[in-house]
């Protein structure tokens, strides 16, 4: 799949996995956590997103995140 090269990618990480408490951010276990993928732009992260959520609506101890990662990347510029 060709990428437009003058079109600025804005990096985005969706990620999830089994959280310890219903209100904390601290993940059950590290080796587990399912790594999505990444993602070139936010409508695309969020599409990945709502489909492992949708997936995983029985278990309420199951998230799954969005990381900005451009702004890691580049935080000067976020």
């Amino acid at each position: 799949m060709a990428q437009d090269s003058n079109k600025k990618q804005l990096l985005h990480l969706v990620f999830g996995g089994e959280l310890t408490s219903l209100t904390g951010l601290h993940f059950r276990d590290l080796e587990k956590l399912d790594i999505v993928g990444i993602y070139p732009n936010y409508e695309t992260a969020l599409t990945a997103w709502k489909s492992k959520a949708q997936q995983t609506v029985d278990n309420a101890h199951m998230r799954y995140f969005i990381v900005h990662m451009h702004k890691l990347l580049d935080p000067e510029q976020a």
